[in-house]
């Protein structure tokens, strides 16, 4: 497959390679502060990434030097009504929902600050690569709000509710080590290097069966927070989509024959 890109209004782009999709937040001016138009953008290109079986994973990134995305504009908000705020609620939610609910596997790449809304953009994918400069964080509580955008939910199913309780009511940030070691992160890497490092890292994933990848996905989030009986039920119901797929006839084939597959992603 070739390359290609598209733009989504004036603050997301798409790039495809391959069978590699990266969702680029492209604010620089803003330090990829998430406005109304930002957040309506980034929720349709989330919404065709979904819909395009082509792609295998995605990796969100940013062109920012200094910050991957330091959460909601405050200055948009600032001249919000209560009115205004209650309207835009639902284009904000769809934004953060958007990545959460990407079907196939997504990486962030992080560096710089990644605050409030920006680290939960990045919390919202499957897997966080963040480079030294790193400083992430949900400091909602100082300006008087709570993390909206998943980060109550997200962050404890990382860390531990305890743990997330503390981070979330400090509103403290973190720098890069300390938040690898405190799984807020999941590879860190030398400045610079998370986008690179993040696109090898979805190279290698979208190796792999993409009806597999899709599957296996579902079987993780569905299943996440359940009573392992009903963890289970998830999990046989995601093995039956994919026990009789053409991937897996192609799978099995490939290894016998000692051949690299040739999915039929169906």
């Amino acid at each position: 497959m070739g390359g290609s890109e598209q733009r989504y209004g004036d603050f997301v782009v798409v790039r495809k390679s391959g069978y590699v999709a990266e969702l680029v937040l492209d604010r620089p001016k803003a330090m990829n502060a998430v406005s109304t138009e930002m957040a309506r953008s980034l929720a349709a290109a989330c919404t065709a990434l979904g819909a395009d079986r082509d792609v295998r994973v995605t990796v969100l990134t940013s062109t920012h030097a200094r910050a991957f995305c330091v959460g909601a504009d405050l200055k948009e908000r600032a001249s919000f009504t209560d009115a205004d705020l209650v309207r835009q609620r639902p284009t904000t939610r769809a934004a953060y929902t958007g990545v959460l609910e990407l079907p196939m596997p997504a990486i962030a790449a992080v560096h710089g600050f990644a605050l409030g809304g920006g680290f939960e953009l990045a919390l919202a994918c499957d897997m966080i690569v963040a480079d030294r400069t790193a400083v992430v964080g949900l400091p909602e509580v100082s300006v008087g709000v709570i993390p909206g955008g998943g980060g109550t939910q997200l962050l404890p199913r990382r860390v531990g509710a305890a743990r997330a309780a503390e981070l979330i009511f400090t509103a403290r940030r973190l720098e890069a080590a300390e938040a690898r070691d405190l799984g807020l992160v999941d590879r860190l890497v030398d400045e610079g290097d998370d986008r690179e490092e993040a696109l090898a890292l979805a190279d290698r994933i979208a190796a792999n069966s993409p009806v597999g990848l899709r599957a296996a996905k579902r079987a993780l989030r569905l299943g996440q927070g359940l009573d392992l009986r009903a963890g289970l039920e998830v999990e046989d119901a995601a093995w039956r989509s994919v026990a009789f797929s053409g991937d897996r006839a192609e799978g099995v084939a490939a290894f016998n024959e000692k051949r690299t597959p040739q999915w039929p992603g169906e």
